[in-house]
């Protein structure tokens, strides 16, 4: 499998999409540095050839961070204008075949024929928490960041729902729950609709040294965890032992989560196209090109960086004053 090599960016061009023709931009920690990672940051390798279905880490998953799933409040406020609506999924909590508010992890199945063979592929499909993650890079509010060990999180004390990390991630992972968060408090007509989810990778635990629910739970060995350069020669390895495929490794200028396959993902990714398994909440396995090396991107999450950490702060603040009322704080 091939991916588009990142596109080189110019300093005529940079500037130009800023729209500062021959002005001199320094931008110290400007996204787009750092793109090959660290060995701070843990990779997940995932086995296809062992995944039967089973389910094991999507209930481990659910049960394990029920405590951070949202719960709104209804009704919901008339938005303005009429047209945004909300996207409630309180009342289907058991949806469990594809990506929701409440279901951060979710199997994908695709049948293909490679070498003469039917070959049946079971994917865990999650957030790949991506090196040079484009939801946190433009987020205008600050509420998506990566953290040194890799995770990528959304802050939902901070998040207004606007869908910013949905429309920029290239799988479209991150789902939105109307009736909960800040905007409540702020302006409920006119705010974001609601709070954005996904995958945190269980960061609770990873802080204490420990793995991530679905790993911990998966009875055939299907998930690793490690340093990155460590992990990414295990891909490469277990590629290399079932003459595989690896996704992940380069996607989105490259991610933090690693598929190892039998067979080829251009081969499972039209099966589940043909199928009508991708869409809202359920992403593609397509060859995906690195999207902050887009200079429009580029330019947007420099200009973004300063303006989305003092807008971080702010709404913060508002949570934590808002929570102290409700407390009965002064």
């Amino acid at each position: 499998m091939t991916t588009k090599s990142r596109v080189p960016l110019s300093r005529r061009g940079f500037l130009k999409a800023l729209g500062l023709g021959g002005l001199t931009l320094l931008a110290p920690g400007a996204a787009g540095a750092g793109t090959k990672g660290s060995d701070r940051e843990l990779v997940t390798v995932l086995d296809l050839s062992k995944c039967v279905g089973c389910g094991a880490c999507v209930a481990a998953c659910r049960e394990g961070n029920a405590a951070k799933f949202p719960e709104p409040v209804k009704p919901f406020p008339e938005m303005f204008p009429a047209r945004s609506k909300p996207e409630d999924w309180s009342d289907r909590r058991d949806v469990d075949d594809r990506l929701t508010p409440y279901n951060w992890l979710y199997i994908q199945s695709a049948e293909v024929e490679w070498k003469g063979e039917t070959v049946a592929v079971n994917i865990p499909r999650r957030c790949l928490h991506c090196v040079n993650p484009p939801c946190a890079n433009l987020c205008p509010w600050g509420a998506a960041g990566k953290q040194a060990d890799g995770i990528v999180r959304i802050n939902d004390t901070v998040c207004l729902g606007g869908a910013k990390c949905r429309d920029v991630c290239p799988w479209r992972i991150p789902q939105r729950q109307t009736g909960v968060g800040l905007y409540l408090k702020l302006l409920p007509r006119f705010g974001g609709n609601g709070v954005m989810y996904k995958c945190d990778r269980c960061h609770e635990l990873v802080a204490r040294g420990e793995s991530p629910r679905c790993i911990a739970a998966c009875p055939y060995g299907v998930q690793s965890i490690g340093p990155r350069s460590e992990m990414i020669a295990r891909a490469r390895d277990l590629a290399r032992g079932m003459d595989g495929f690896l996704y992940g490794l380069t996607e989105n200028g490259g991610t933090n989560t690693i598929y190892v396959s039998p067979v080829p993902f251009d081969l499972l990714d039209a099966a589940l196209t043909e199928a009508r398994a991708t869409g809202p909440g359920r992403p593609h396995l397509g060859t995906v090109a690195d999207s902050m090396a887009d200079e429009s991107n580029l330019a947007w999450a420099t200009l973004l960086a300063p303006v989305a950490g003092v807008a971080a702060g702010v709404l913060g603040l508002a949570a934590r004053t808002g929570k102290d009322k409700e407390d009965g704080h002064d």
